[in-house]
């Protein structure tokens, strides 16, 4: 019979002490440096220009433009891919401005939800979200389009002004949309929500609440109906962000609710609105 060596009763315990000491060890540095990239971000002199401007400034643009563009019977393809660009360039120098000075004052990329959070957790969400409101979209439209009688309103025809309509716009417009998800995700559900979170004392709720107010206003221009829609899907988006630490939800959801938009409704509503129009009287958009 072969003996098996016994082992001291002390080396049990020494491993147990030394094991459950590293654990305390792992979790405290877990806890330190998530307290690091989460941190509350602070009010500065320049986030209060940057948050005056988004809150005043660039709504106001955009309604003045919005206004102008109303004015014009009909716009031309040359036209639609100078209000893309001009849009995309504006957008994507905000966000560097942004950027800019929120790391200048030390704010990790964590803290702007473009770091850390469950990855597998936020993909997840983001099929999830972009699926719902891409349903919503399609079937949105089509029940317009079933319904001419219904069709009616400044969005409608703003909208039919400004989506694309041919190859070379709708690439245009990939590209627009793609810009306009990352930028408003970094703009309103990064940084706004941070900084009335951080400067609301942490508070998750004003934060949620404060930034969809925010990205309301900036689509004004869009009328009461518009402006309550972007309420609800900012609350929507800053929700997620807060519950993920992620913005990878609420850019794929942007990105997929204004692709299915800008491709669908001329192709689904133009036609309906011609037909209605014809058996007015009406001249055509």
């Amino acid at each position: 019979m072969e003996l098996v060596p016994s082992v001291p009763a002390d080396l049990f315990a020494s491993v147990f002490v030394y094991g459950t000491a590293l654990r305390r060890r792992v979790e405290l540095a877990l806890t330190i440096k998530k307290r690091l990239l989460y941190a509350p971000m602070t009010m500065h002199w320049d986030f209060a220009v940057i948050l005056a401007f988004f809150g005043i400034a660039a709504p106001w643009l955009g309604y003045r433009r919005v206004r102008r563009l109303m004015q014009i019977p009909m716009t031309t393809s040359t036209e639609r891919l100078a209000l893309y660009g001009s849009t995309i360039a504006f957008q994507w120098l905000a966000t560097a401005i942004i950027l800019w000075r929120a790391m200048a004052h030390g704010v990790r990329p964590a803290q702007l939800g473009l770091a850390g959070g469950d990855l597998k957790l936020s993909v997840s969400i983001a099929v999830l979200l972009s699926l719902l409101l891409l349903v919503n979209q399609v079937v949105s439209i089509r029940r317009l389009a079933a319904k001419p009688a219904e069709i009616k309103g400044m969005i409608v025809e703003l909208a039919l002004k400004i989506f694309p309509q041919n190859q070379v716009e709708r690439l245009a417009f990939v590209a627009l949309v793609s810009t306009v998800a990352v930028c408003e995700e970094v703009i309103y559900r990064g940084f706004v929500q941070g900084v009335f979170r951080g400067w609301m004392g942490d508070s998750i709720t004003a934060g949620i609440v404060i930034s969809a107010i925010f990205f309301a206003v900036a689509h004004v221009y869009q009328g009461r109906r518009g402006l309550l829609s972007t309420f609800v899907i900012g609350i929507m988006f800053a929700g997620v962000r807060a519950g993920t630490g992620s913005l990878i939800p609420s850019i794929c959801a942007h990105f997929a609710t204004d692709l299915a938009a800008g491709l669908l409704a001329p192709v689904k509503l133009r036609p309906a609105i011609k037909a209605r129009l014809q058996e007015t009287g009406t001249e055509p958009l």
